[in-house]
């Protein structure tokens, strides 16, 4: 099994930063990406951010040029740095890993930007 041990959330104003880490550890096997979803109140969970093994990432528009996802693979951490934050990025964040042997959910963090 593999665990998932999310940090970082919280209030912030708009236009404010927060940094969200995520560490992995157990039977991890082979990693294949991390990455992190979120999901809103009354909405549908949606993709974030991804970072490959390889380090390729990719980027939903609504936070390309605001966030950033970076890894540090000899800790098996995954990093989301939030700037610019806006009301609409309210959300529980959710981090995930894609292991050979399977997918892996953090317990998610709660991210609440103030107007």
């Amino acid at each position: 099994q593999v665990q998932l041990v999310e940090s970082g959330g919280g209030l912030v104003q708009a236009g404010g930063s927060l940094r969200l880490s995520c560490a992995a550890s157990g039977s991890i096997f082979i990693i294949n990406a991390m990455g992190w979803y979120r999901r809103a109140p009354g909405k549908q969970r949606e993709l974030v951010a991804r970072i490959t093994s390889g380090g390729s990432t990719n980027y939903a528009d609504f936070v390309k040029g605001r966030f950033t996802i970076s890894k540090d693979n000899a800790k098996n951490t995954v990093y989301l740095q939030m700037n610019s934050l806006k009301p609409e990025d309210t959300a529980v964040y959710y981090c995930y890993v894609d292991d050979a042997l399977g997918d892996y959910w953090g317990q998610g963090t709660q991210v609440t930007v103030s107007s």
